[in-house]
């Protein structure tokens, strides 16, 4: 619904005007587009209550009239998303369903670099160190779903998902729309995901938060590679015959350093011999970066 304008100035010529804003006219949303999803467009925004750009993500339903369940699991995301406090976790503002126009509307933190993977593609020069941090941010982000109660299975975990504030070398795990809430059972049973980083038995149908592990290996060779896993295949039936017999994707040896190459490999083990989130963040893996930015002001 449009707001009217507090001020008695006439608007500024150099003002970029709302294309709408929310019902309680705190958020105004502008026509540029930072991203486009499957089911949802994401908007650059902003709170004018706290002086902040935001994203605006609005997902029309009618193109899920007769799809109710996929109704249900958007809004149970945003519901999700609102109870999660993590600072590896892309923290969710402000929710909305606009009956006119038949959308949901939900207002997320916004990071200034975009996703990891493009930030990988526009920076080709990047120490180890600074993949290990990113990494270790990724992986403090999955320990914080893991260990929520009721656990929770990200299920899409891949460098396209994950956010980055480049000016402070931040990294923080978003689009938790196909995360499952498994509660004390830990298992869950639907497929879902992208195939080049689904974990083999996802493909079984009977899977824990140990998926996400290796989802997160996956992201690991992409950062370190610069490549999508399994970019060698030219479909997804391909893919899905690599994963279930167990072979590796080529980009895997592609890299060099042996350290590098057994975390990686450790990450894509059998599910019973996966370490956790919180095992591999005690891996020596990560012994010699400094927690200097890391531990001191994290949120539970």
């Amino acid at each position: 619904m449009p707001m009217e304008s507090t001020d008695s100035d006439p608007p500024d010529q150099d003002s970029e005007p709302f294309e709408e804003v929310d019902p309680t006219g705190r958020y105004g949303r502008y026509g540029e587009l930072l991203g486009t999803g499957a089911v949802k467009k994401v908007y650059r925004a902003f709170d004018q209550e706290e002086g902040i750009e935001v994203a605006w993500n609005q997902v029309k339903l009618k193109q899920f009239a007769d799809n109710k369940p996929m109704i249900e699991r958007l809004f149970s995301e945003v519901r999700l998303l609102r109870s999660l406090k993590n600072k590896n976790i892309i923290a969710l503002y402000s929710v909305w369903e606009e009956t006119e126009h038949n959308t949901l509307n939900f207002i997320t933190e916004v990071c200034n670099s975009g996703n990891l993977r493009e930030y990988r593609k526009k920076h080709k020069h990047v120490s180890m160190k600074a993949l290990k941090k990113w990494s270790k941010q990724i992986l403090k982000g999955l320990e914080y779903l893991h260990t929520h109660e009721p656990c929770i299975i990200h299920r899409d975990l891949n460098c396209s998902n994950v956010f980055v504030n480049g000016n402070i070398g931040q990294v923080k795990i978003g689009d938790l729309g196909l995360a499952a809430i498994v509660g004390k059972s830990h298992v869950a049973h639907s497929i879902l995901g992208t195939p080049e980083f689904m974990a083999p038995e996802l493909y079984d149908e009977e899977y824990n938060e140990m998926v996400d592990i290796y989802s997160f290996g996956m992201c690991v060779l992409e950062m370190v590679t610069m490549e999508i896993p399994y970019s060698e295949c030219d479909n997804v039936a391909r893919i899905y015959k690599k994963v279930t017999s167990g072979v590796r994707p080529a980009a895997l040896d592609k890299v060099k350093d042996p350290e590098v190459k057994a975390f990686i490999e450790k990450c894509l083990a059998q599910p019973r011999a996966r370490p956790s989130a919180s095992e591999l963040l005690a891996d020596p893996f990560f012994a010699a970066l400094d927690d200097d930015d890391d531990d001191d002001d994290d949120e539970d």
